[in-house]
């Protein structure tokens, strides 16, 4: 799968946020004007968020009004939550790779 400059971008972005906090998932999105926006998984005894949900919350709440593309990285499935918060945005599709970078859908 030959991915867009732009799409492997989000991939590592998405990789270096699981990274640095150690966390299951990481996630990136790009909107409307190209702005970044990358976020791991957050589990707290009061919330729990995907990473795919905390990376498009940071795009709307600092003024997205749409994404490009979103992607996730992770050893497991996106959740169905993830794929249609993307789609309501207008992601489209849901990039999804493994904890290698390497692409999976």
């Amino acid at each position: 799968m030959t991915l867009d400059p732009e799409d492997s971008k989000l991939i590592t972005l998405a990789r270096a946020a699981r990274a640095r906090n150690g966390s299951a998932e990481g996630a990136a999105v790009r909107d409307e004007t190209g702005r970044t926006y990358s976020a791991t998984d957050v589990t707290l005894s009061s919330l729990t968020l995907s990473a795919v949900q905390v990376a498009v919350a940071m795009a709307v709440s600092s003024g997205a009004r749409s994404l490009e593309a979103a992607a996730l990285v992770s050893e497991g499935d996106p959740g169905s939550a993830d794929e249609e918060v993307a789609r309501e945005l207008g992601a489209g599709a849901l990039l999804v790779a493994g904890p290698d970078g390497t692409p999976r859908s």
